[in-house]
């Protein structure tokens, strides 16, 4: 009886993760990046790119879950200050703001779910890479940390 309770909590919510991340999927190219975080430490992530305005404007509302390894890249025609907000996105982020040539120009650690708050870079960047909140803290990364995109399209 336990196991049938467990199954019917947990179906639904494994239903929902899977339709969600399909959702992205459709809707979102995919593409790899490495981040070096100094000279000692790379990390690699599956990130999401949201080039398009109508990309850009969805971004990551309405995920419950982003996996390890994974999040969301948003690409620029051109240098500009940027601002992001967190509507309708229930899961803390990291943002990190990155310049044209790939440096980290600044991080926002842990943003708060839901919140309507604009958080900008300090100055004009081409990306933003959106990750699960305390990825930064946890792996070193900050503004002495470069990001390497796979995909010559995207530089």
């Amino acid at each position: 009886m336990k196991r049938m309770l467990l199954l019917i909590v947990f179906l639904p919510a494994a239903g929902a993760l899977a339709q969600q991340e399909s959702d992205l999927d459709s809707n979102f190219d995919k593409t790899n990046i490495v981040i070096e975080a100094d000279e000692h430490a790379c990390y690699h992530f599956d990130v999401y790119v949201a080039a398009s305005i109508r990309q850009q404007r969805r971004g990551l509302m309405y995920v419950r879950e982003l996996p390890p390894g994974s999040g969301m890249l948003f690409v620029y025609d051109r240098p500009g200050t940027r601002s992001m907000w967190m509507k309708n996105t229930y899961i803390p982020l990291d943002m990190l703001f990155i310049r044209g040539d790939g440096t980290v120009e600044s991080v926002v650690e842990r943003t708060k779910p839901l919140s309507l708050t604009s958080i900008s870079s300090g100055e004009p960047v081409v990306y933003v890479l959106e990750l699960n909140g305390g990825t930064a803290a946890e792996l070193g990364i900050g503004t002495r940390s470069r990001v390497h995109f796979a995909d010559p399209e995207i530089r």
